[in-house]
């Protein structure tokens, strides 16, 4: 993990209250895993850095893609920010899909809300390395969705939205009949409560969740973003040990 000051090249809002922003540095190169994260400090004003998943990263133009939503004070002041500015940035932060170690011919990857981003780099990994890739992603409405065609570039995708304004109306979990015997792997990324009801609906398949939590320190020494775990250690610290996990190894409540 590496802290430099990155220059942001492009930023600008997507969907509602969601924005992409892509920094240019030479800390793309630490990037090993889709999965893993950065650590933004947006001013001196806010003392904690924000967590932040990455999405996409161009090796050879070293510039690495992130997608955030607004959910506070933080993430609101962050979207002044301007092109050319550079940021302070930490990272890359976490374990990611640890893709080179698993065997699989046909992944689903299931999304929700901000949970979409990071899948969008592992399914472009997953693609070129021949897995055929299936994607259900959620969201609370149309103008709040977002990446629906880059996904469709890489795979059959399916969406769905709490309002039916776009897609099925509904659960991600919904939509499981539909790619019945399509996948051998599952990936998952959003809030806990889909992450269980995906992995309740799944039990028996192999599978990965990434979890999204606030987080303080992001190096796991403050303990502020731990989850339960099935083994005598008893816990994992999501952003060192995680934010991925087998989807056997944590308890999710």
């Amino acid at each position: 993990m590496r802290r430099e000051w990155m220059t942001i090249i492009e930023h600008q809002e997507i969907a509602r209250q969601t924005y992409r922003l892509v920094l240019k540095g030479e800390m793309v190169g630490d990037v090993s895993e889709p999965g893993q994260f950065v650590h933004i400090q947006v001013s001196k004003e806010y003392y904690l850095r924000r967590p932040v998943s990455i999405s996409n990263i161009d090796m050879e133009n070293k510039t690495m893609t992130l997608l955030y939503k607004v959910m506070g004070k933080g993430t609101d002041a962050m979207t002044e920010k301007k092109v050319a500015e550079k940021v302070d940035v930490l990272g890359p932060g976490g374990q990611g899909f640890p893709i080179d170690k698993i065997n699989t011919k046909k992944a689903l990857l299931v999304g929700g809300g901000i949970g979409v981003p990071p899948l969008y780099y592992l399914a472009k990994q997953l693609e070129k390395k021949g897995v055929q890739v299936t994607s259900i992603l959620g969201f609370q409405s149309a103008e709040q969705a977002f990446l629906t065609d880059e996904f469709e570039a890489l795979g059959d995708v399916y969406v769905t939205t709490n309002d039916g304004t776009l897609g099925h109306q509904g659960l991600v979990t919904d939509l499981f009949p539909y790619v019945k015997g399509s996948f051998d792997t599952y990936f998952t990324c959003g809030p806990t409560v889909m992450l269980k009801a995906v992995t309740s609906e799944l039990t028996g398949v192999p599978g990965y969740i990434s979890m999204e939590e606030r987080m303080g320190c992001g190096i796991g020494a403050c303990f502020a973003c731990v989850v339960p775990s099935n083994d005598e250690k008893g816990y994992r610290r999501i952003c060192c040990d995680g934010p991925v996990f087998d989807a056997k190894e944590v308890v999710l409540s």
